[in-house]
């Protein structure tokens, strides 16, 4: 295996359109499936199916989401290298989708949510390998200087 890329400007930016794409994409599906009534005698296991599943796939993208605005806060100069370290971690203990509940969806809605997980597993993995590397504490005049900028 290769050297992992690093982090950067470009990388963040990239993911966070790609992360934009997707929560629309996820508040459509969810927000259509919410207009349209199930056919069947299976509509109320559909309906708690869709809610289940919508939640943890929302949840998922937004802790996406969260992850990459403080790495884009940390490119702008707006949080420490220490201060992204200690607020910026991603929960690797997010419930993956019930089987059952996914056999209940269409398959374009169960793609959607495989997409998703996919791309927070690519965030996980780039934020395992960001925090291997060794930090950069910051310096006191950097802490200073981050100070004086917040107050101006």
């Amino acid at each position: 295996m290769g050297k992992p890329a690093s982090i950067n400007p470009q990388i963040v930016e990239g993911l966070y359109s790609e992360a934009l794409v997707l929560a629309d994409e996820v508040r459509a599906a969810f927000s259509l499936w919410r207009r349209t009534e199930p056919a069947g005698d299976d509509e109320d296991l559909v309906r708690i199916a869709l809610s289940c599943e919508g939640l943890r796939t929302t949840t998922r993208i937004m802790h996406a989401l969260a992850w990459l605005l403080n790495q884009r806060s940390y490119f702008l100069g707006e949080v420490t290298e220490f201060q992204l370290r200690r607020r910026s971690k991603l929960s690797r203990e997010l419930r993956s989708p019930d089987r059952d509940n996914l056999a209940l969806l269409p398959a374009e809605t169960r793609e959607l949510i495989a997409e998703t997980e996919r791309f927070y597993r690519r965030l996980i993995r780039l934020d395992s390998e960001w925090r291997q590397a060794t930090p950069n504490p910051p310096s006191a005049l950097d802490a200073l200087r981050w100070r004086m900028q917040r107050r101006a």
